[in-house]
């Protein structure tokens, strides 16, 4: 059975620095920080974007934001803060601040204001950072499973599927990061990725979301995360056990809640902390059931709307999923 989170005892004070990114949303900022504040971590960076011109309102929200969390800090720790005054949007404003955390520190944890961690998440990536600092396949930790097995005999697992719901990362891994993504450009790169995933349609679903920052059109940074690990072969450190849920059914690319948000929290045990594998396998069987049940299912849909698009019936299917919805 898995330890009850809310009877949590943390084994030791926490050594790793935190990133929080906020920017207009109090009732989920609030929640995430709390977990922060329970943590205690040494150092805490906050790094918000500036409210959008148009958008009435949002410089007061934006500002409440900010307010709440440097009043709120009741720990010894040392505080840095990003706060735009313009804002940057989630490619440059999210990826600006990662750079900026990494200018300072050597390995650290990074939450958004909608990921809510439980108090095991803090410990099992701190621990997992120092114990494969220098292992360079080994690009990032998780602290999301989309499918947490207790049962499993090891405490985590490695996959080629990234995630950053909760998350943790070295300095040497964001060296390797390019917002632009400059080298899916090359055509020997998109045939590397092809000859890889022979799956049409993981290759079709890749192949789309990297062509959309191609082609800007989508602001965001974490496709080109996601690139950046599959471009240079690297792995993501998997708890067998999920423990972060996402509560932002209404941020700037998502609006509405899907199967993934708001999944149950659970912890490990103690000992688990300490295992460490040397040889990095890839848990095939997870990413392939991500890739089936997470990601064909849009990519069904995806091939859906072309049709419905060259029959002129786009925005009638729209209306049509809303509704249902």
């Amino acid at each position: 059975m898995m330890p009850d989170e809310n009877k949590f005892i943390p084994p030791y004070a926490l050594n790793t620095a935190v990133l929080f990114l906020v920017f207009n949303r109090l009732d989920t900022t609030k929640q995430v920080f709390e977990a922060i504040r329970q943590a205690k971590p040494p150092r805490l960076y906050i790094a918000a974007d500036g409210a959008r011109d148009g958008k009435d309102g949002e410089a007061d929200k934006v500002q409440s934001v900010r307010n709440f969390v440097m009043k709120n800090i009741d720990w010894d720790c040392e505080v840095r803060t990003l706060f735009r005054e313009k804002n940057l949007g989630c490619k440059y404003a999210v990826s600006g601040a990662i750079t900026w955390f990494f200018e300072n520190e050597e390995q650290g944890i990074i939450l958004e204001d909608d990921v809510v961690p439980n108090q095991d998440f803090f410990y099992f990536v701190e621990n997992n950072l120092e114990k494969y600092k220098n292992d360079h396949r080994v690009m990032m930790v998780s602290g999301m499973n989309y499918f947490s097995d207790s049962s499993l005999d090891t405490s985590f697992f490695f996959s080629e599927y990234i995630n950053i719901w909760g998350w943790g990362t070295w300095r040497r891994s964001w060296d390797l990061y390019d917002v632009d993504m400059p080298e899916w450009s090359k055509s020997e790169v998109k045939k590397d990725f092809q000859n890889k995933y022979f799956s049409s349609y993981i290759w079709r679903y890749l192949r789309n979301i990297f062509n959309m920052i191609e082609d800007k059109r989508i602001n965001t940074w974490d496709i080109q995360w996601f690139f950046c690990c599959l471009y240079n072969h690297g792995v993501c450190i998997v708890p067998k056990v999920n423990m972060v849920t996402n509560i932002g059914i209404d941020g700037t690319h998502v609006s509405g809640q899907t199967d993934s948000h708001f999944l149950k929290k659970e912890n490990l045990e103690k000992s688990e902390y300490l295992e460490f594998f040397p040889n990095v396998n890839v848990n095939t069987q997870y990413d392939f059931r991500i890739y089936e049940e997470k990601i064909k299912p849009q990519v069904r849909w995806s091939d859906f709307l072309c049709i419905l698009k060259f029959f002129h019936l786009y925005d009638f299917a729209r209306s049509i999923k809303k509704k249902l919805l």
